[in-house]
């Protein structure tokens, strides 16, 4: 059983529920306690919102699976279809680091530059996820505190039975490894 839930774009959720990525970029949300992104939990429900997503900040292939909304609409019913252990953490402000990990996200180089200019003294968190995906998703509610720029949300209590890796040991080490290579190379902090 499982509460604590990350939000993130829908398409992002999507991408890891598919084994397309490992890896999400993270500066934190308004509403963040004390201004800043920080780890809750290191295994949690992948919420997908589509709150803030935008098509010319993602890759062209993701950005022509982009679902696009009004402001502020939520659906009613919210499909979780994945879970992460979140394995590893770096802290990266050097752009051109950022900039070699483009191959490993969804997001386009716009969207990059845009994170490290907002809050420019805060680093962007680099988040490494080992994702597990349902047999049959949960569809949960929404449910209005689970709104508004924040990146951590309680859920009430999801089982995980049945969920499997997406991705093979070895396909997700290799990942891992090609990751802490580009990231080793700069000296940033984990």
């Amino acid at each position: 059983m499982l509460k604590s839930a990350l939000k993130e774009w829908a398409v992002a959720t999507e991408a890891l529920a598919r084994g397309e990525t490992i890896l999400l970029l993270r500066k934190g949300g308004i509403r963040e306690v004390g201004g800043r992104f920080s780890i809750e939990q290191s295994r949690v429900w992948l919420y997908p919102t589509h709150e803030h997503q935008q098509a010319q900040l993602l890759k062209p292939f993701y950005a022509d699976q982009l679902q696009l909304v009004e402001i502020d609409w939520h659906p009613e019913i919210v499909t979780i279809q994945a879970f992460a252990d979140i394995t590893e953490v770096f802290q990266v402000s050097d752009p051109n680091v950022v900039s070699a990990l483009l191959p490993f996200h969804v997001w386009n180089e716009a969207f990059v530059r845009d994170r490290l200019r907002w809050k420019a003294r805060e680093p962007l968190y680099v988040l490494l996820l080992r994702v597990f995906r349902l047999d049959t998703p949960h569809q949960v509610p929404y449910r209005s505190q689970y709104g508004g720029c924040k990146s951590w949300i309680e859920l009430e209590e999801l089982s995980t039975e049945g969920a499997i890796e997406v991705l093979s040991d070895r396909a997700y080490s290799e990942q891992v490894s090609a990751i802490r290579a580009i990231i080793a190379g700069t000296g940033a902090s984990v």
